[in-house]
């Protein structure tokens, strides 16, 4: 069981208007995980830092799941606010992303800046806000990482290794 942090950015999201949100609290609750915190900020790129920086110091919070502000308006900043906290990116999260969301909006999902990486041992994961975005994301990809029984590998299995480094193994 891992504990997973929600943001919503939005400008017109709340707590009590946040379908994507509630996808995913849904969908991490049904697979055995824990609620850490979940919240909504809008579209500013500092406030998102400053909420994703909190999460990410926390020792309690082993994921960070964000939804909205990927896309290319100029609100859209949760790249730009989340990409330099990640120590290490997982280029391939965003590339697969889009090959599978291809099927539903075709080329459309070329507009999709979402991406994943670790933070201070954290998983982070930044999506698109549609349903449909954080559904396919959860469903078809993020879920089995975090399900420390998919086969050959996942994630939740190297959670506690993700600080260890050369010259200090964890």
């Amino acid at each position: 069981m891992l504990s997973i942090a929600l943001l919503t950015i939005s400008d017109s999201r709340t707590l009590a208007s946040d379908p994507s949100g509630d996808r995913l609290q849904e969908r991490l609750v049904n697979a055995g995980h824990q609620l850490g915190c979940r919240d909504v900020c809008a579209d500013d790129r500092y406030r998102v830092r400053a909420t994703v920086s909190q999460w990410i110091a926390d020792p309690t919070v082993d994921v960070v799941i964000t939804s909205g502000g990927t896309g290319l308006t100029g609100r859209d900043g949760s790249p730009e606010a989340i990409s330099p906290l990640l120590d290490k990116h997982m280029e391939g999260f965003g590339e697969l992303f889009r090959v599978l969301s291809f099927e539903s909006i075709g080329t459309s999902t070329l507009q999709s800046r979402c991406l994943a990486g670790v933070a201070n041992g954290t998983f982070v994961f930044v999506l698109p806000g549609s349903l449909d975005a954080v559904t396919t994301a959860w469903d078809r990809l993020i879920a089995a990482q975090l399900d420390g029984q998919t086969r050959p590998c996942n994630l939740a299995q190297i959670r506690e290794r993700l600080k260890e480094s050369a010259d200090h193994p964890a």
